[in-house]
């Protein structure tokens, strides 16, 4: 799978260690910085990270920061991205299977690597089942999508 790998300064090295496991796993890996651990702002890696998979240079994203949650905040601005912050695995798997999440937002203060890297192989092993239900959901979500994408050219 083509994915896209971003994470500010306090991501940086759990991005380094998830990028090793994403390409030991045999995915195609689109690291979109930061490259170190200088101070870095999450919104920059959120949209790069966001473009890619929009753009199609990805299937799905992962993006990390500090706790995680600046980047989630930050990605669901661009419409068409569901990023979802996970902590647990079955979060990780559920949020693809019922929501069709295509970005895992982690917090690197928060979890470690052997967490992440399951959360990872969850969210990635997860496929969205396109039950009646959940495609429902998910038009209600993209309606609200659009509708406050109109509403804001006004």
């Amino acid at each position: 799978m083509k994915l896209a790998l971003g994470a500010d300064h306090a991501g940086f090295q759990l991005k380094v260690a998830i990028g090793d496991l994403l390409r030991s796993l045999g995915h195609d890996v689109l690291d979109v910085g930061a490259f170190n651990e200088n101070p870095s702002d999450y919104p920059d890696f959120a949209e790069a990270v966001g473009r890619a998979v929009l753009d199609g240079k990805a299937e799905r994203g992962v993006l990390i920061c500090g706790s995680g949650v600046g980047a989630s905040v930050a990605v669901n601005k661009l419409p068409g991205i569901r990023g979802g912050m996970c902590h647990d695995t079955y979060s990780a798997h559920q949020g693809v299977e019922h929501d069709d999440i295509n970005v895992l937002v982690l917090g690197s203060r928060v979890i470690g690597v052997k967490l992440a890297e399951e959360l990872v192989k969850a969210f990635l092993g997860a496929k969205f089942t396109n039950e009646e239900r959940h495609v429902r959901r998910l038009g209600k979500v993209k309606a609200l999508e659009a509708k406050f994408a109109a509403n804001s050219k006004r």
